[in-house]
């Protein structure tokens, strides 16, 4: 337990610097954002509680928040993902239900289960921050042009990621 709770804060701090240093700060694609963060709320596991996923997505948007000077709209879309997710869960869940001692991934689940999952949360996070950050409907289509860009970045560098941090057999 205390293994895998060290675990989770070395990938927490890991996860945090690569946002706030390098995803960004990445400029040059017009009206995307890769704001990959969330992959943490994505990837804990099946059984925490509903009040620890908030306090973590709280911290998570509030240390983007803090770094890029964003006024609470990243601890806002976190929160929302957060919410969302058990919801998400049960409405992606297989005919069986989630094995035991598994993790929301595409290891345990495969490539298209955590597609819809992830692609569903980070369009609720995108939209959220998008429409807090233009302040309004103002502009509406460069909106969701922001939000589609910065969906298909943010999930592309999510998958990477996922691949990546995957444990050989």
């Amino acid at each position: 337990m205390i293994n895998s709770n060290f675990t989770y804060i070395i990938r927490f701090v890991v996860l945090m610097a690569f946002q706030v240093l390098l995803f960004s700060n990445i400029q040059g694609i017009p009206y995307t954002h890769f704001f990959v963060y969330i992959i943490f709320i994505l990837i804990l596991p099946f059984e925490t509680p509903a009040y620890v996923l908030m306090l973590v997505a709280l911290i998570t948007g509030i240390i983007v928040d803090a770094f890029g000077n964003t006024l609470g709209i990243h601890a806002s879309a976190t929160i929302l993902v957060a919410y969302l997710r058990p919801a998400v869960l049960r409405l992606y869940a297989p005919r069986d239900g989630y094995e035991a001692n598994t993790l929301p991934g595409i290891r345990s689940y495969g490539l298209f289960w955590f597609l819809k999952y992830c692609i569903t949360l980070v369009i609720a996070h995108q939209l959220l921050l998008h429409i807090l950050d233009a302040f309004g409907f103002y502009m509406f289509h460069i909106t969701l042009l922001r939000v589609a860009f910065s969906v298909l970045g943010s999930v592309a560098v999510i998958i990477l990621i996922e691949y990546l941090s995957m444990k050989r057999k």
